[in-house]
């Protein structure tokens, strides 16, 4: 499965070095319609189609896909918001024998399937008139072409109205409006389909966003002499909620540090738990000043002294992961490895989101020179350098107190053992969602640990694992 997540400007960049490189548009197009029909065939049953068609090439995406079932017998009844205004569309639109009947909600009557076939992953404003109105009116299942139309394929926000689509077929590469709410829920399954455009035009494209799975980071290999302190150390600063820290403290061991300690003021709530080195906080400045003690994570349960001790682990050149109650002020930020905040404290940080998340965080990764893991339904993983990822494996029921926790725990780890940070947190997001898929909706964050370290050890199998749920390859 293409990893590459294209914008809808570079996937217009990549259709016109196709043509260039000797593909005809229409050629493009016919592929297109054909990829539609043939997803269509596979999953439903011949029925009475009405096919929605636009102005633009995707509608001309939809006059193909209306002649291909026609001339496979299904019943097909043609909608136009008006005559095609591109070469291509014009083409496809005179290749259809049947009626085109007027864009109003009568013609959808009947219809026990739409093609929505409006508006493709280009639309900068919002769907009105007869537009919305049809949409409205639609009460048949919905198979949108490329993206529901409505949605940004940019940003995933919705302009003014969608369809909610049982199948979004779209094509050569996903979009992020794909995979960023409230998009993502409106696509329903998504195919992503080849239609002639060849992979070197990436090189002219140069994708920046790429979406999160298995194949796309690497773990730190275990070295056949290896010992604890080689297998990396992760220290951890609790504070009065002691639960975040051994939660924490629970992922970095079962994601494979070879030696994890906490600072706790009180040990009582760790018990006599086996390998877990507990240091009293005078015993601080002695833990950061050892040179082994090279990752900390900061913030789970750290309350009011989590800051200073961030600023002095920052100050010795430690490696940090902070979260939480570190997640004070951007510019005491500057320098950590990786920061972990969900959206409430990505917005006390930065100021609002807005409609641009991947815009919004890969912004703060640049101001504050470290990768920054807003975490969500879609977790948006940026580096300072602009790469960023998109990790969309994550389900509902991950949404409970403590996986946070859990998240940077074993993103800690992972620092440990040598991995470099946006590596680390590709590979914590994408293995705690992957980790809660497994365990199902009775989860709680303690079930977490344990299913991680599982899977990082079969790390190896999981390299061809489909990265979103509901995508198919055509």
């Amino acid at each position: 499965m293409p990893v590459e997540v294209l914008t809808p400007e570079q996937m217009a960049v990549a259709d016109r070095a196709a043509i260039l490189a000797g593909t005809p548009g229409i050629a493009l197009m016919e592929n297109a319609g054909r990829a539609v029909a043939r997803a269509i065939r596979r999953r439903i049953r011949p029925c009475r189609v009405v096919v929605l068609c636009g102005p633009g090439n995707n509608g001309g995406d939809g006059y193909v896909v209306a002649r291909l079932l026609d001339q496979l017998g299904w019943p097909v009844r043609l909608a136009a918001l008006g005559p095609p205004v591109t070469d291509d569309a014009r083409a496809a639109a005179a290749r259809w024998r049947g009626r085109v009947h007027p864009a109003e909600p009568a013609v959808l009557r009947g219809a026990g399937l739409v093609v929505d076939a409006l508006f493709g992953a280009g639309l900068a404003r919002p769907v009105e008139g007869a537009a919305a109105a049809l949409i409205a009116a639609i009460r048949a299942p919905v198979v949108a072409v490329d993206l529901p139309s409505g949605v940004s394929g940019l940003t995933g926000e919705l302009l003014g109205t969608a369809p909610r689509a049982t199948l979004t077929v779209t094509f050569f590469r996903l979009k992020p409006g794909h995979l960023l709410l409230p998009g993502r829920a409106l696509c329903g399954e998504i195919a992503c389909a080849e239609i002639g455009i060849p992979g070197t035009v990436l090189d002219q494209v140069r994708p920046d966003i790429r979406l999160n799975g298995p194949g796309g980071f690497a773990l730190p290999p275990l070295a056949a002499d290896a010992h604890k302190w080689s297998r990396g150390s992760v220290s951890i600063l609790a504070g009065p909620m002691p639960g975040a820290a051994r939660l924490a403290a629970a992922a970095a061991r079962r994601a494979g540090a070879g030696h994890v300690s906490v600072v706790a003021p009180d040990p009582a709530p760790f018990g006599p738990e086996a390998g877990l080195v507990l240091i009293p906080p005078a015993g601080l400045q002695a833990a950061m000043a050892e040179a082994r003690r090279r990752v900390w994570l900061v913030g789970p349960g750290g309350g009011a002294d989590a800051p200073d001790a961030l600023a002095a682990l920052l100050g010795a050149g430690r490696c940090v992961v902070a979260d939480a109650d570190a997640l004070r002020r951007p510019e005491a930020l500057a320098g950590a490895a990786l920061v972990t905040p969900h959206e409430g404290e990505f917005t006390r940080l930065f100021g609002p989101i807005g409609a641009d998340r991947i815009g919004a965080v890969r912004a703060a990764a640049a101001r504050i020179g470290a990768v920054v893991l807003l975490k969500g339904p879609t977790t948006v993983i940026a580096a300072p350098d602009g790469q960023v990822m998109l990790n969309a494996n994550a389900p509902p029921w991950l949404a409970t107190a403590g996986s946070g926790d859990v998240l940077a725990g074993a993103a800690a780890a992972w620092l440990a053992q040598g991995a470099r940070p946006f590596q680390a947190a590709c590979a914590a997001a994408w293995l705690t969602g992957a980790a809660a898929a497994r365990l199902g909706p009775g989860l709680v964050a303690e079930d977490l640990p344990g299913a991680i370290g599982a899977l990082a050890v079969a790390k190896p199998s999981l390299d061809g694992v489909n990265p979103l749920p509901l995508l198919s390859a055509r």
